[in-house]
């Protein structure tokens, strides 16, 4: 891939935050010509794109970070109307004096740095690759927090009272999970054996959610 500088006559650096992006445009020798910082919405992007056809008349090309997350409606929109976006990683930003932080600096050094490579990644499609990286994204935290739900239902075993403890302890994992779910209370039962069924019981039947949860994800 060629550099940026033998493909458009600018670029404008985006830094993305949650609710404002701060774009710099800089020419092909990475001088700084105009900034501006706008907030994160549809007319936002409008404005945006209006500034850089202002500032950046000619070939341009947008280098913006985070277009998987802050940076990805803007990228989205950018797209759409024709304009070219390639990805810039965000870095760890430098300590500042007095731990200030500058967005329009950090803007400028996106479209520097996006000048000076010639490897670049363009934002990743939406539609079908977006909604199976959404499931998959999704999936996986259902699968984590059922691990997790069983560790916490095996240890709460080991203290459990001895009677209990009896009942439960031979079973394997899944038969565990579903015993445990099944389990009920009597007014006979002392408080803290009372205590031990309920918590006992809420974690199962998480567990159960949670794997029902990871199925339909992964359907």
């Amino acid at each position: 891939m060629a550099l940026l500088t033998e493909q458009a006559d600018f670029v404008i650096g985006v830094d993305t935050h949650k609710q404002s992006h701060t774009g710099s445009v800089v020419d092909s020798l990475g001088a700084e010509l105009a900034t501006t910082t706008l907030p994160s919405n549809g007319s936002g992007y409008r404005r945006t794109l209006q500034f850089a056809g202002t500032y950046a008349d000619g070939g341009r090309i947008w280098a913006i970070e985070g277009t998987g997350s802050y940076g990805r409606g803007l990228s989205t929109y950018l797209l759409e109307q024709g304009e070219q976006v390639v990805e810039i990683d965000r870095p760890a930003r430098p300590a500042r004096r007095n731990g200030a932080r500058s967005d329009t600096l950090d803007a400028t050094r996106a479209a520097r740095e996006a000048l000076s490579r010639r490897h670049l990644a363009r934002p990743r499609r939406r539609g079908d690759r977006e909604a199976l990286r959404v499931l998959l994204r999704t999936r996986k935290g259902a699968v984590v927090a059922r691990s997790q739900a069983i560790c916490h239902l095996k240890s709460l075993l080991i203290a459990a009272p001895e009677r209990l403890r009896h009942r439960l302890d031979a079973l394997e994992t899944d038969a565990l999970i579903k015993h445990c779910a099944r389990l009920r209370i009597l007014q006979t039962h002392d408080v803290e054996y009372r205590a031990m069924v309920t918590a006992l019981r809420a974690t199962a039947r998480r567990a159960l959610a949670l794997d029902k949860e990871a199925s339909v994800l992964r359907r």
